[in-house]
């Protein structure tokens, strides 16, 4: 159920204190709290012949999920989010979703170096057809030579393996939670 409506009240300093003590002995924040306070005492008044009140079952898709982290795990959060260029509660939820769903996913930096890298290849392949097309009806071509066409083909077999060891790197790291890789 959708928790988005709010009750607020004031309280002394010493009931304050009070609740911020009792909520710190159950590691639970103040606002759980007092929301099991409130359930404990709506459950007593149903029990005594008042109403149930209704629930909504409307559960939107941006409802939030909150985490306790250790510091120490909070830090490694940050860290491995910023090497992937997202904000840390981005990357947890990419990463759980890539967990439940059994998915690779894929960063959109690195996605967009895919696309050029692919856009390259589609540029070096077209004018080596090009070549290849020049050659085979008889024509002089003016280009490149053996050497040349040879360290093309390095450079495209180079970015291939390149590609594919990003490619495994990349699931490696979602698969363990993070792997350096460079790239």
């Amino acid at each position: 159920m959708a928790a988005d409506a709010f009750i607020q009240c004031r309280v002394t300093p010493a009931i304050k204190a009070l609740v911020r003590t009792l909520a710190q002995r159950d590691h639970i924040t103040e606002s759980a709290l007092l929301k099991q306070l409130l359930e404990m005492v709506l459950r007593s008044s149903v029990a005594a012949g008042l109403p149930t009140p209704t629930e909504q079952r409307n559960t939107p898709r941006d409802i939030r999920l909150y985490v306790r982290l250790d510091p120490n795990d909070r830090l490694l959060l940050n860290e491995r989010a910023a090497a992937r260029g997202m904000p840390p509660a981005t990357y947890v939820a990419v990463l759980a979703r890539s967990h439940l769903r059994n998915l690779v996913p894929l960063p959109k930096q690195e996605l967009v170096a895919l696309r050029s890298a692919v856009a390259e290849l589609g540029a070096i392949g077209r004018n080596l057809n090009q070549i290849a097309r020049a050659m085979n009806q008889g024509g002089r071509v003016a280009g490149p030579g053996r050497e040349e066409l040879r360290l093309m083909l390095q450079v495209g077999s180079a970015l291939r393996d390149h590609v594919k060891s990003l490619l495994a790197g990349n699931a490696k790291s979602w698969d363990q939670g993070y792997a350096e890789t460079t790239h």
